[in-house]
């Protein structure tokens, strides 16, 4: 099978996992914002926004750095396994009961009101869980154990999907006598309604319990090994990436965190901070379609490039993924961005949260370049010089606080989106400019840029151009997603073949 083939095979049956069932994860936003007022959604929002930051503390860049040290002449795999896995069991045990035991300042810096401390609890075991688990993952991607990978990601989305219905749907409306009325006894044993969206962590928390139980056979495989000496070399690959990851984190999430602080209370008439948080948090998941194409392709693509690194035509192969990659996601920037009235209708279920939906185009276009980025960053992953990806991480960091501190109180939460893509295609440049002194890669820059270019001109002219509501606008826009797809087949269609 060609390399091409290979990536793509990879990537699809990843795509099983990461796309299909992120696609059922992300199809619970409906049920949240139609469920759940945009203050508590607020709540969901603002703490899986601090669980993005502690993920990268509980896993500390291992999965990479397992990556690469598995890929080295000699190396025993089987070693290395027990050695990141005691390092990882050992520290996850510790960060789980520190967090824990710091519950209620974790619940004052989303000032939420006592009796929510709960919450906390439940989100430090979901993350040492989570932790527990990566390694074991990464083994089974490592060993292109794809269709197992994938098929234990979907059972934890379709467990998590399952009891956030029957916890959320289910439950309240039995107990309204809306249906099932034979069931209430049975509901009023194991609902209790206090806990609220209590129950979105609690789905989240059984999923992930059940995930480590299907992965007993990775687990039992573990024999502790706990010397010091052999972890120097991994912690010193991994810290780089554990601080990119948490510059990252700042670039993805903290202006969630960063928006109710920083915004002028009554920007938003009838409407608390909380609110907003909760009404960009909604409209950021429509964003996260762009996010799932990006994380099905890296489960394939990063122990694709390490095996790859040896090849000498790797630089024209990272070349032809990069052009490919931006395209097909250049074409969902477009379709979703020019129907986005049509994606809201599904995702957004009260009339509060449609305000936001101008920041949709914005931010699906910053995830596209995070994804670029992503590709781009892999000379300093193969050259084993990770700081620069640490540089990079903290310039965007950088950048995304000082944007936020000046654009939210004047745009509110488009300030935020803003500073996305401003951090986000910032990032990419100097990755593409730093690359191209370090190992270099025959890109075609130009030529992308200038897709990207009409990209964002068919969007601003579905947005500009004034269309009646109803059929004949969704014709227009459909019209101009066609063309757009169109023309990029008609032009491109011909290197494809030949490749």
């Amino acid at each position: 099978m060609s390399i091409a083939k290979r990536l793509a095979s990879q990537t699809a049956i990843y795509g099983v996992s990461s796309i299909v069932g992120r696609v059922l994860n992300t199809l619970l936003v409906p049920v949240y914002t139609g469920r759940f007022a945009a203050a508590q959604y607020g709540i969901v929002t603002g703490l899986y926004a601090y669980v993005s930051f502690l993920n990268v503390l509980f896993t500390y860049g291992m999965e990479t750095t397992y990556f690469r040290f598995a890929n080295r002449p000699g190396t025993d795999r089987q070693d290395l396994y027990n050695r990141v896995m005691t390092l990882l069991l050992i520290s996850s045990a510790v960060l789980t009961l520190g967090l824990a035991l710091l519950a209620r300042p974790l619940m004052s810096l989303l000032a939420l009101p006592p009796g929510h401390e709960r919450y906390a609890v439940w989100i430090a075991a979901i993350l040492g869980l989570d932790a527990l688990a990566a390694i074991p993952f990464a083994r089974l991607r490592l060993e292109n154990k794809a269709r197992k990978f994938a098929a234990i990601r979907l059972a934890n989305i379709l467990l998590n999907v399952g009891l956030n219905l029957f916890f959320i749907v289910l439950c309240p409306d039995v107990l309204a006598g809306k249906y099932l009325s034979g069931l209430r006894p049975l509901v009023e044993m194991v609902y209790d309604p206090t806990v609220g969206v209590g129950y979105v962590f609690l789905s989240n928390l059984a999923a992930s319990g059940f995930t480590l139980l299907l992965l007993g056979r990775e687990l039992l495989d573990i024999r502790l090994r706990l010397r010091l000496e052999p972890l120097r070399p991994l912690l010193k690959y991994a810290y780089p990436i554990m601080l990119m990851g948490l510059a990252g984190m700042v670039n993805e999430t903290l202006d969630r965190i960063l928006l109710p602080r920083w915004l002028p209370q009554g920007f938003y008439p009838g409407q608390s901070n909380l609110a907003a948080v909760g009404v960009y948090g909604a409209c950021y998941k429509i964003s996260i379609l762009m996010s799932l194409v990006i994380q099905a392709f890296r489960y394939a693509a990063e122990p694709f490039f390490f095996a790859q690194s040896t090849d000498k035509n790797s630089p024209r192969t990272f070349a032809l993924v990069l052009k490919w990659f931006t395209l097909c996601c250049a074409m969902l920037f477009v379709g979703v961005s020019v129907n986005v009235d049509l994606v809201a209708k599904v995702f957004l279920q009260r009339p509060e949260y449609l305000q936001g939906l101008r920041v949709v185009p914005v931010l699906l276009l910053a995830n596209l370049f995070l994804g670029v980025y992503w590709n781009l960053s892999v000379w300093f992953k193969l050259t084993d010089k990770t700081y620069y990806g640490t540089y990079l991480g903290f310039a965007g960091a950088v950048l995304t606080v000082a944007l936020n501190f000046l654009l939210i109180p004047v745009l509110g939460y488009m300030g935020s989106a803003l500073a996305t893509l401003a951090c986000y295609f910032m990032m990419a440049a100097l990755c593409w400019w730093l690359g191209e002194r370090h190992f270099p890669v025959p890109y075609p820059v130009t030529r992308l840029l200038l897709w990207l270019a009409v990209a964002v001109g068919v969007v601003a002219l579905s947005w500009l151009v004034p269309v009646a509501e109803g059929w004949p606008r969704y014709g227009f826009h459909a019209l101009l997603t066609l063309g757009f797809v169109g023309l990029v087949a008609a032009v491109e269609g011909r290197r494809l073949r030949t490749i």
